[in-house]
This record gives structure tokens, C-alpha cells and sequence, in this order.
């Protein structure tokens, strides 16, 4: 394996309207919606920057103008405008331009990962291998995954190979939101809208798409019940070490 490399640019996708989180995101847009006085994205963008990150592109579209006025005379955020929603895939493919030529950090706001013995942004930049991998994802177990109850998404092999659960009925593994994708993977998307998982079968299908688990507390917000019961869970001292 390589010497771990930084991975200074993030991107946070921050465009889509939120409609399961309604009626808070008819006025907010989703990223805005605060977790314990905090918005959604200000947590995602502490974790990156106790990682070390130092570059983020933020794509938006619904009520954008309260995101530009939240990040207003910050250098180090590159704001995209989304004419018609991409979706996650097409969002990251035409902020390329922004992303650079070198491997970036990619999540939603809507997952929020505490820390386990290490910063989780840091476990992934040392886990990285550009010469093994195009994609790295973070995973969590399904039992351990406060919000979600779903079948789970992947398999995860003691090599750290990801395997999708396709026809399967379930899988151990949900994805945890955080991952880290080479530009390259990039070059053939196909125009309009597309989801992200379509970039990693790409991936999966040529042996190069790579997952760790993660080891600390995670926490998915789809909806305000969810974020409800979330703010009691941190109240009784859940996440401590990311809420300080």
C-alpha cells in the first residue's frame, strides 16, 4: 500500500429539496436545518476539518440564497448553482471543474458520523490507496445504524473489497454517507441526472471499489422525528466527543 496522501477538498452535497424533512425544509433548505442549534452542514464541515481538509464545493439549487449568505466571505467554500437538480452523481460530475484533478472527500448533510478512536475523515485519507482504488466508501453496520432500517447496501470482505447487495434480500453493511472518489471515475458519465452508486459498480465491476467500517456512532436524518430523536440521544450523551 502507498504512503497515505492528503486530501485537502471536500465537496458536500447540499442541492436536493429535502422532502421527507418538510415542513422544515419548505422555509430552510435541508444543509440549514439545525442539529442542536448547529446546521446540518456546519457538522459535516467540523468533521472535514479536523481531518484536515481545507478546500469545499457546495452545490445548491432549493432556496440556494440562504446557503450563500451562510458561507458569504468564506474563501474556502466554492458554491455551485444547480439550474435543474443532477442528483448526487450529477451534482459531483458538474462541479468537477471546482474538484480538481486529485481525489476529494464527497458526503451529504444528512449523516452525521462521531469520531471513533481517530477522526473518521483521517481513518479514510490513511486508508486510501490510489493505486488499488477509485472509490473508498465508509460503512457501517446496519444494527449499529441509529436512523436507517433498510436492508443494507454491502458486503465488506477482509481485504476491505465492497461488494453491492444487489438481488440479495439483505447486507450487513449501509452506506455511511462519507466516501472518497477519483475524478477520472468521471470521464464517461452520462449527461443529465445520474445517482452516485452508478460511479461505484463502475468501480465494483473493475475490482477497485474499497470500504472500511467505521468504528464510532453514526446517525442518519431523514426526517424531523429523526432529528427530534436525535437531539434527545445527544442530550442523554450520545456523540459526545463530536458535539463538544
Amino acid at each position: 500500500m502507498s504512503a497515505p496522501r492528503e486530501i485537502e477538498t471536500a465537496m458536500i452535497l447540499a442541492a436536493g429539496f429535502g422532502k421527507r424533512m418538510a415542513p422544515l425544509t419548505d422555509t430552510v433548505p435541508k444543509p440549514l436545518v439545525t442539529l442542536c442549534g448547529k446546521p446540518l452542514i456546519d457538522w459535516s464541515m467540523g468533521s472535514f476539518e479536523a481531518g484536515g481538509v481545507k478546500r469545499y464545493v457546495v452545490n445548491t439549487h432549493h432556496l440556494s440564497d440562504q446557503v450563500e449568505r451562510h458561507f458569504a466571505g468564506r474563501s474556502d467554500v466554492t458554491l455551485c448553482y444547480e439550474e435543474e437538480i443532477q442528483e448526487t452523481g450529477g451534482g459531483v460530475r458538474d462541479a468537477l471543474p471546482h474538484l480538481g484533478d486529485a481525489p476529494f472527500f464527497v458526503t451529504s448533510s444528512d449523516a452525521i458520523w462521531c469520531d471513533g478512536v481517530k477522526p473518521v475523515v483521517r481513518r479514510m485519507r490513511d486508508a486510501w490507496d490510489p493505486e488499488e482504488m477509485d472509490v473508498l466508501l465508509l460503512l457501517v453496520q446496519s444494527t449499529q445504524a441509529y436512523g436507517y432500517d433498510g436492508p443494507g447496501d454491502y458486503y465488506l470482505d477482509g481485504t476491505g473489497a465492497a461488494s453491492y447487495r444487489g438481488d440479495r434480500q439483505t447486507a450487513p453493511f449501509v452506506f455511511g454517507g462519507l466516501q472518497i472518489l477519483k475524478p477520472g471515475l468521471f470521464e464517461d458519465a452520462p449527461d443529465g441526472p445520474f445517482r452516485l452508486p452508478e460511479i461505484y459498480h463502475k468501480a465494483e465491476a473493475a475490482g477497485r471499489l474499497s470500504a472500511i467500517a467505521h468504528d464510532g456512532e453514526w446517525f442518519h436524518i431523514g426526517t424531523p422525528e429523526a432529528r427530534t430523536e436525535l437531539e434527545e440521544m445527544i442530550a442523554a450523551g450520545h456523540g459526545e466527543a463530536n458535539t463538544r
